[in-house]
C-alpha cells in the first residue's frame, strides 16, 4: 500500500495521441492545456511534449501542475519549450512535514524549482496547498507570506482522496472561511 501503482505503458496516452487530441480541442475553441495528473516530469521527453503542445495553432497556454521536485532541473527547458506557469505543490514550509506528507520530497529542492521557473519567466506561478486542521492550518499566513515575497500567488485547496483512501493525509479538510480566518489571523489582512 505504501507503493504508488504505475499503469500499464498502453494505459498511458503517448505524446502523439495527447498532440492528436490537442488539435482536435483547438479546434473547438480550447486555447489553453494543462498537463497534470499524477507527476508530469516523470514522462520521458516531456520538454519535447510541451513544444509539441505549444506549437498547436490555436493554443496560447500550455500550463503545467506538478509536486515540483524536478523543477531545478527540467524548468528553464520547460519555459524554453513553451511552459508558461506552473501550480506547484507546497503543503507545508516545514521540510520534515514536507518529506512526510509526501513520502519523500526534498522541500529545499521543490523551492529551489520554483527559484528556476521564476527566472524563466513563467507567470503566474502558483503555490497549491492543501488545507488541513492539525497538519498545516497554523503556516497559512506564513505561505502567504512566503508566495507574496516572491510574487507567486497562493492558493488553498481541498485534498482530493486518492488510491481508495490509502494516501489519505492527516489532519481534517478545512473550509473556505476558516482559511480566511487564519490567514487574517496571522497576517492582519483579510483575504476576499
Amino acid at each position: 500500500p505504501d507503493e504508488i501503482e504505475h499503469l500499464d505503458r498502453e494505459d498511458v496516452l503517448t505524446f502523439e495521441e495527447l498532440a492528436r487530441i490537442v488539435r482536435v480541442f483547438a479546434g473547438l475553441g480550447v486555447r489553453r492545456v494543462r498537463l497534470t495528473g499524477g507527476e508530469p516530469t516523470v514522462r520521458r521527453d516531456i520538454v519535447e511534449c510541451v513544444q509539441e503542445l505549444a506549437a498547436v495553432p490555436g493554443i496560447e497556454r500550455v500550463v503545467m501542475t506538478t509536486n515540483g521536485a524536478r523543477l531545478v532541473e527540467l524548468g528553464e527547458a520547460l519555459a524554453h519549450a513553451g511552459l508558461a506557469e506552473v501550480n506547484v505543490s507546497v503543503d507545508t514550509l516545514d521540510p520534515d512535514k514536507f518529506r512526510f506528507i509526501t513520502r519523500r520530497g526534498d522541500l529545499a529542492a521543490v523551492l529551489a524549482g520554483i527559484d528556476v521557473v521564476r527566472a524563466a519567466g513563467l507567470s503566474p506561478i502558483k503555490i497549491n496547498t492543501v488545507a488541513l486542521r492539525g497538519f498545516n492550518d497554523t503556516e497559512f499566513g506564513a505561505l502567504c507570506e512566503f508566495a507574496w515575497e516572491r510574487d507567486l500567488l497562493p492558493r488553498f485547496i481541498e485534498w482530493m482522496p486518492m488510491s481508495g483512501g490509502a494516501l489519505y493525509a492527516p489532519g481534517d479538510v478545512m473550509q473556505a472561511q476558516a482559511i480566511r480566518a487564519a490567514i487574517a489571523a496571522h497576517t492582519g489582512l483579510v483575504p476576499t
